[in-house]
C-alpha cells in the first residue's frame, strides 16, 4: 500500500496542472486574448489563426508538494519525506490538469465596427483534492488510529475530455466601454464526477465473543462516480478502435452542452482602464453512454474465524476470502445506475486595473490634454489582476501584478508576479511579436524556477502563431 502512495505522488507532483492565464490577459496584441476577455479592446482588424498552431496551453501545478520534495537530493530518507508530506498536506490541497489545443480561431471587423471572432479549441480539465485521512491509513496502517473516523468524504475528484465551438461579438459602445459576449458549444468526449461523498472507517477493539481483538467498520458510506462516455469503451477491442471513439464524440458524437462567456473594458480616465470577465458560464448534459457507480450502506468486519478441515479433507481450498468478498459485496452493493446527469462548467472569473504611462504609441509627446475622455495608447503600463476558478470544494484564486512594455513597434513584453495556491514567488513572461503580418507569442510561468524546474510547484506554457491583418 504504501508503494501506492508513493506512486501517487510521484505521478501528482511531475503531472499536476492550473489553468490561469495571467500573462496573456489583457495583452491586447495576442488575438487570443479575446478567449480571456470577450470585450477586450481589439487593435487589429483581422486574424487567422494558423489551424493546430495558434494556441498550445498546458499548466502545471500542485498546492502542497513538489517534485523536488519528494525526489529532491536534501540527504533525507525519500520515505520520511513522503510521509512528512503526508501529513503536512490538507484535504484542501489539489492537483488540477488542464490543456488546451486550438484547431481554428479567426476573426474580423465589419464595416459596423463590430469585431466578430469564431473557432474551436480541445480541451482536457481534470482536479483531484488530497484524501489526506486515506493516504494516512494506506501508509502508517490502522493500529495507531483505535477509535479515528477515517473520513471518505475526502474523496473528490472531476475529468473532462471536451471540444469547445465558440462565435463571440466584440463593440465598442463609447469612447470608455468596450463590451463583448462569447457563445459556446460543449460536445463532451469524456467526462467522470465524484464529489460530495460521505462515510467513515474505523477500526475499534472488539467485543470478547469476537474472533478478532478489532473490528473494522465502514460507516454511513455514500460514494458515487458519475460517468459519461466511459462505460462503452470496454467493449472495443485496442487503442486503435477506443481512440477513433473519443475523436468521434469531438463532432457531437458524445453529449452536448451549451454555455457563453460575458466580459468589458472600461477606461476610468485616459490612464486608468478596468475590465473584467466571466467565462464559461454554462453546464453539459449527459444522457449518452452514462453510468453511475453508487456504494452505500454500513459494514462491519469482525476477522475471519479460519477453520482447517478442508485441508484436511482433501478439498485443497480455503474459501474464506470469496466468502468475505461475498459478504462485502453483499453489505455494501456497488449499484450501476443509467441516469442523466447535468454538470456546470468551472466558472472562471478575471478583473483588473491598469495604469498606462510613457511615451503615447506612435508619437513622441506626452501631452494629451485635448483628449480627456478618449485615451491615448502608451508604451508602458503596471496594473493588478485578480482571478478565482470555481472548485468543488471552493473557489481557487490568485492576484496578479503586472508590467507591460511595447519594446518596439513590432515587440511587446509583459511580466508578471502571481500569488496563488500554489506559491507566493511565481515570476511570469510574456513576448509577442508582429513580424509582418505574422504574430508570434509565447508566455511561461515560474521563470526563476526553470533552474531547477523539481522546486516549482507550478509551470505554464503557453505559444502560438497567428496571421494578424493591421487596421489601416
Amino acid at each position: 500500500m504504501k508503494n501506492v502512495v508513493f506512486y501517487i505522488l510521484a505521478l501528482w507532483g511531475l503531472t499536476s496542472i492550473a489553468q490561469n492565464k495571467q500573462v496573456l490577459y489583457g495583452l491586447e496584441e495576442v488575438p487570443q486574448s479575446l478567449l480571456l476577455n470577450p470585450g477586450v479592446t481589439v487593435p487589429q482588424k483581422a486574424h487567422f489563426g494558423i489551424p493546430f498552431l495558434s494556441q498550445l496551453h498546458v499548466n502545471g501545478g500542485a498546492s502542497g508538494v513538489s517534485t523536488f520534495d519528494i525526489f529532491g537530493d536534501t540527504g533525507e530518507n525519500i520515505n520520511t519525506k513522503i510521509r512528512n508530506k503526508i501529513f503536512e498536506m490538507k484535504n484542501t490541497d489539489f492537483f488540477t490538469a488542464t490543456q488546451q489545443l486550438e484547431i481554428i480561431n479567426f476573426g474580423w471587423r465589419s464595416k459596423k465596427e463590430i469585431y466578430f471572432s469564431g473557432g474551436i479549441y480541445q480541451e482536457f480539465d481534470f482536479i483531484s483534492y488530497f484524501p489526506r485521512d486515506l493516504a494516512i491509513l494506506a501508509w502508517e496502517g490502522n493500529r495507531d488510529y483505535i477509535d479515528y473516523e477515517f473520513d471518505l468524504g475526502e474523496i473528490s475528484t472531476t475529468g473532462d475530455l471536451t471540444v469547445v465551438y465558440h462565435f463571440g461579438v466584440n463593440k465598442k459602445i463609447n469612447d470608455k466601454l468596450t463590451a463583448g459576449v462569447r457563445a459556446k458549444l460543449y460536445s463532451s468526449m469524456l467526462s467522470y464526477r465524484s464529489t460530495n461523498n460521505k462515510g467513515s472507517f474505523i477500526t475499534r477493539f472488539g467485543d470478547v465473543d469476537s474472533p478478532n481483538i478489532y473490528e473494522h467498520t465502514v460507516q454511513n458510506a455514500e460514494i458515487t462516480v458519475e460517468t459519461s462516455g466511459i462505460a462503452s469503451l470496454s467493449d472495443l477491442d485496442g487503442a486503435s478502435q477506443v481512440t477513433s471513439e473519443v475523436l468521434g464524440r469531438a463532432f457531437f458524437g458524445g453529449n452536448i452542452g451549451i454555455g457563453f462567456d460575458i466580459g468589458g473594458t472600461y477606461e476610468i480616465t485616459n490612464r486608468l482602464e478596468a475590465s473584467a470577465s466571466a467565462l464559461d458560464i454554462g453546464a453539459i448534459f449527459h444522457s449518452n453512454d452514462v453510468e453511475t457507480y453508487q456504494v452505500t450502506g454500513d459494514y462491519t468486519l469482525n476477522g475471519i474465524e479460519l477453520i482447517f478441515p478442508p485441508l484436511i479433507n482433501g478439498e485443497g481450498t480455503l474459501p474464506y476470502y470469496d466468502d468475505l468478498e461475498d459478504e462485502i459485496e453483499r453489505e455494501i452493493p456497488v449499484d450501476t445506475i443509467v441516469k442523466k446527469y447535468t454538470q456546470f462548467r468551472p466558472l472562471k472569473l478575471n478583473g483588473s486595473l491598469k495604469y498606462s504611462f510613457g511615451r503615447v504609441v506612435g508619437g513622441s509627446g506626452e501631452c494629451d490634454c485635448m483628449n480627456m475622455g478618449g485615451g491615448l495608447d502608451r508604451n508602458q503600463a503596471v496594473g493588478v489582476q485578480v482571478y478565482s476558478i470555481f472548485r468543488p470544494k471552493g473557489p481557487q484564486t490568485a492576484a496578479t501584478l503586472f508590467y507591460y512594455r511595447r519594446l518596439w513597434d513590432f515587440l511587446s513584453a509583459k511580466a508578471t508576479y502571481t500569488a496563488d495556491s500554489y506559491s507566493f514567488s511565481n515570476v511570469g513572461l510574456g513576448i509577442v511579436g508582429d513580424f509582418g503580418k505574422f504574430n508570434f507569442y509565447v508566455a511561461a510561468d515560474n521563470v526563476i524556477k526553470y533552474g531547477n524546474i523539481a522546486k516549482a510547484k507550478s509551470v505554464s506554457l503557453q505559444l502560438g502563431i497567428n496571421i494578424k491583418i493591421a487596421e489601416q
